[in-house]
């Protein structure tokens, strides 16, 4: 495999030599975004590579990586000092960058032009164009919003409940309309505060059904009941982050990939915190006051990761049951 050198450029002028691999950027165009460091791993593949091996050897494996990336007509860089890049991302927090094989003054000019993750939309970006059913699913219906859901997310669900995924923009109406026993809110990319269509039907939906959210659905139910949202000068990205549940003392190994955060002190009134993050003391979970609602900022799934957290969806479960017997409703669908 030919070596095709390349850049990344950090927004504060950082340069990292490296070879560019998966699909051709071209002689001039460059590839930009906000740039993080990750502790898993292993798993995604979006993680900047320090060394591309060259013959893939993993017993499941029908390509390399790097083939892969072309045959989807994704672009990355590979060869980096990784250590040097994440010292000036942990000291400096997530920056934007660009790469490829432009001129050096090219790529500092587009970081710098990059705008990251802050007042985008990036939800509707990736989010379904139209509603479906998951194939597997029985017993009650659980309408899953899609802020950007994993397949994953999507399995353990219809492990216990007939699912249908809606496009993220769907109203409090029309998920009602579907007579659903709850309510999934699922994780996605960006800034919670440029979703404000998802968090009005948030809103609206509080009382009427029960709720669980999790990463970026985590955040829009907090900004659904007035509480507020920042972001992390680094963020979390990696598979081993320790959380405390709060009931009951238990920490748990999570996966997490955010760069927002619910603002603990935003919930007084509106909802308890029930887990925390014990590197950062930041919320990692918390239960509606008065509502049948709860999130956590985390992955219980773990799509990679540990599976710790996985009781969450048992708990999901047991409030859609409650309020079954509560309403004296029959129905495997209705509320």
């Amino acid at each position: 495999m030919s070596v095709r050198e390349g850049l990344l450029v950090l927004a504060d002028g950082s340069t990292f030599e490296g070879e560019l691999i998966g699909a051709d950027l071209g002689a001039t165009a460059v590839a930009t975004g906000e740039v993080v460091f990750n502790t898993a791993l292993s798993g995604y593949q979006e993680i900047v590579v320090r060394e591309l091996a060259r013959r893939h050897s993993n017993w499941r494996a029908d390509a390399s990586f790097d083939g892969l990336l072309r045959a989807h007509g994704v672009p990355g860089i590979a060869g980096l000092d990784t250590r040097r890049l994440t010292r000036a991302i942990r000291d400096l927090g997530a920056l934007p960058g660009a790469f490829g094989n432009a001129p050096e003054s090219d790529l500092l000019a587009a970081a710098k032009a990059e705008p990251g993750t802050d007042g985008i939309d990036l939800v509707a970006q990736v989010t379904t164009a139209d509603p479906y059913e998951v194939e597997g699913g029985e017993g009650p219906l659980v309408v899953a919003y899609d802020f950007g859901i994993k397949r994953t997310i999507l399995r353990n669900l219809t492990e216990r409940f007939r699912v249908e995924v809606v496009p993220a923009s769907t109203t409090a109406a029309d998920v009602l309309a579907r007579d659903p026993a709850g309510v999934f809110l699922s994780n996605g990319p960006g800034d919670p505060a440029m979703v404000p269509y998802a968090v009005e039907a948030i809103g609206r939906l509080l009382g009427d059904v029960p709720v669980f959210g999790i990463c970026l659905g985590h955040q829009l139910l907090a900004r659904a009941i007035g509480a507020e949202t920042t972001k992390l000068p680094f963020g979390h990205h990696g598979a081993n982050h320790p959380v405390r549940d709060l009931r009951s003392g238990h920490v748990e190994i999570t996966s997490q990939n955010h760069n927002f955060a619910v603002t603990a002190d935003s919930l007084g009134g509106k909802a308890e915190v029930t887990h925390v993050n014990l590197n950062d003391g930041v919320c990692e979970g918390m239960r509606v006051l008065g509502e049948r609602a709860f999130s956590v900022q985390y992955h219980p799934e773990a799509g990679p990761g540990p599976h710790d957290s996985r009781y969450l969806f048992a708990e999901f479960a047991e409030l859609i049951a409650a309020s079954v017997v509560l309403t004296g409703s029959g129905s495997t669908g209705g509320r």
